[in-house]
């Protein structure tokens, strides 16, 4: 399933971003710079592992994980927090 989203995506629009970080407790200069950001998403498999690569102006990520499996992730803004990707959804805990 993770094969159908290997590819390169682009950030066209997002909607009530600034109302999701403002709840995730990110700061205002942060949430300016992140309403303005269009990043770049590149997915892709490596044996068991999913790689996600977000490329922006503003910062450069890059995680892999195997789904199912909890894993440690520093975000964007650098909080930590602990995250499980499965093939239809993934859960945050902060």
């Amino acid at each position: 399933m993770v094969d159908a989203f290997c590819a390169t995506w682009k950030l066209v629009d997002s909607e009530n971003f600034d109302e999701y970080m403002k709840s995730l407790g990110v700061g205002f200069a942060t949430r300016q710079v992140g309403n303005v950001t269009k990043p770049t998403v590149i997915i892709a498999k490596e044996g068991d592992q999913v790689v996600i690569k977000t490329q922006s102006t503003f910062k450069n990520t890059e995680i892999s994980f195997k789904l199912g499996e909890e894993f440690d992730e520093a975000t964007a803004d650098d909080r930590n927090c602990k995250v499980s990707a499965t093939r239809n959804f993934v859960v945050i805990l902060i």
